[in-house]
């Protein structure tokens, strides 16, 4: 297969891109910025701008092409128009924000989604971030009808994620002591692996797949108790977990994505959407613990510089030491 990237550089396209190699297809990288990932020598890269800089990829073809940035309608719709004679299929990473934050547990593939933005506002925030990928998908559906592979991903944790939101935890479970755990313990969480999700996005692209999938995991319900414990287990520091009551938290942390990423409480259907559909077309999950293992290697790898999100460790301890004041009061 002849796979064309946009946006190959940095986690999801980065690691479909390492799987498309391994598994010996032929892969161009379109992409702005002059970095470019170690370890592909067979990658062809291709710059540009997505956004007005597409004169590169005129007069080639490819088998199939994978969206990995698309978040404007206007800006996909020219790639998606451009491609739509020189590519068999058109593959578009999206997210499980397309549907309005009041959905119920147990939503699926047919939940309905948001509107599409009403107006040409392209900045994209928490609140527009939904609108905007629904009005995405309907460009690349559009531009590829009966050809499009649409992936609704949760949220994608693993090696190479420049976010930090799940290595911040990662990260502090290893580090030992007395660890802020956000309650309720039995407080749903689904998180997917950036390589499990990679895989499942090749098998489709190279089964020729035009379909919707929602990507979530893992398979079996999970909750932050299953997760911390589990960091603390596979890290091996030893950590203590301290509980801390859900309403104490929200009196308190403000910037709750920021301080406390993935603690998504005020969204009670986001992470406990039904992946069953994926699930039954190949969706594999690998171990939660080697998420959390290999997670916790990339980031003793790196630069480790300021964690992206996550208490630091003085507000951390202010907020425990709040916690059992409370607690003895």
């Amino acid at each position: 297969m002849k796979l064309l990237v946009i946006g190959g550089t940095h986690f999801v396209g980065r690691t479909v891109v390492g799987d498309a190699v391994a598994r010996g297809h032929g892969v161009t990288v379109f992409h702005r910025g002059p970095a470019e990932p170690d370890g592909f020598p067979e990658v062809e890269h291709l710059h540009g701008d997505r956004d007005g800089g597409l004169d590169v990829l005129r007069g080639r073809s490819w088998d199939a092409v994978l969206d990995t940035c698309g978040y404007v309608p206007r800006v996909v719709r020219a790639s998606a128009q451009l491609l739509s004679d020189a590519v068999g299929r058109y593959a578009f990473v999206s997210t499980l924000s397309v549907y309005p934050d009041d959905t119920p547990a147990g939503a699926d593939e047919a939940t309905p989604t948001q509107r599409p933005p009403l107006t040409d506002d392209e900045d994209v925030t928490n609140e527009t971030y939904g609108p905007l990928k629904v009005g995405c998908e309907m460009e690349a559906q559009g531009a590829f009808p009966g050809r499009c592979l649409v992936l609704r991903p949760g949220y994608i944790v693993g090696p190479h994620d420049p976010s930090d939101r799940f290595t911040y935890w990662v990260r502090r479970a290893a580090a030992g002591g007395e660890m802020l755990a956000p309650g309720p313990p039995d407080e749903a969480l689904q998180v997917v692996d950036v390589r499990d999700l990679a895989a499942f996005t090749v098998d489709h692209l190279e089964a020729g797949t035009s379909d919707v999938f929602g990507v979530a995991g893992p398979a079996a319900p999970f909750t932050w108790a299953d997760a911390l414990v589990s960091m603390v287990e596979t890290t091996g520091a030893g950590t203590g977990l301290t509980w801390v009551e859900e309403r104490f938290l929200q009196e308190r942390v403000r910037d709750q994505d920021g301080e406390l990423p993935l603690w998504d409480i005020a969204y009670p259907g986001l992470h406990r959407f039904d992946p069953s559909k994926a699930i039954a077309a190949g969706l594999r999950h690998r171990a939660f613990a080697d998420t959390v293992s290999d997670t916790a290697a990339w980031d003793r790898d790196r630069d480790r510089g300021p964690l992206k999100a996550g208490l630091t460790p003085e507000r951390e301890r202010d907020l425990l030491d709040a916690w059992l004041a409370a607690e003895t009061a």
